[in-house]
Order: structure tokens, then sequence, then C-alpha cells
């Protein structure tokens, strides 16, 4: 190893790190709001602290400790524009047949319960 290299990895050894205070500061919002809190929330509760820090610094600290916010699942929104071809009503109700395998019926309507 190089004297040079040894030297300059001895002396940021010795640093004092930089946002020690402020990892603290961002992991205890973090947990404070259960993880619901994102990189640009947590910058906005500091600055009303009157910590000013840049949004892009608070997602690299919050990647450095290893903090992922909860992602919100989209919602079932039924489509609202122009339907698609109807297909024809050929049974129109009459279910009765004189053989089996005659007439089959299917629906596919989706419903979205409790997150499955």
């Amino acid at each position: 190893m190089a004297r040079s290299s040894f030297y300059y990895h001895q002396k940021t050894l010795e640093k004092k790190d930089k946002y020690g205070e402020i990892k603290t500061l961002i992991r205890q919002i973090y947990h404070r709001h259960k993880g619901r809190f994102g990189y640009r929330r947590i910058t906005l509760v500091m600055k009303e602290k009157g910590i000013m820090i840049n949004h892009k610094t608070v997602m690299k600290l919050m990647k450095v400790l290893g903090l992922k916010s909860i992602i919100r699942v989209k919602k079932y929104k039924s489509y609202r524009g122009e339907q698609g071809r109807i297909a024809p009503n050929i049974l129109e109700r009459n279910f009765k047949t004189d053989r089996p395998n005659k007439k089959w019926a299917t629906d596919v309507t989706e419903f979205n319960v409790l997150g499955k």
C-alpha cells in the first residue's frame, strides 16, 4: 500500500460523521410516522424544525440507513371511458335446456377484498 493511501485512510477514519445528527433525526421522524414518510415529507418536517437540507441529501441518507417508505396500494377505479364491444345476449335469460353442455355461462367480475 502506498504511504499516501495509508495516511489518507487514517485521516478519514478520524473524521467525525458529517451527517451524524441528521441521520438520527431522519430515523426518529421515520419511526415516529411508522415508516409512512418518504424523503419528501421528511425534508418538509426538517425544514419546519429549521434544518435546511436538500431533499437529495435526505434521500441519500435514507438509502444509507436502509429506510424505505411504505408504498400505498392503488385503489380500484372502474373504467369510465367509452365501452368496448358488448357481446350479444343470446340466452336472453332462458337457461333451460334439454341436454347437458348445450348452454354455458360465465361471469368475469372481479372484486378486490382485503387487498387480495
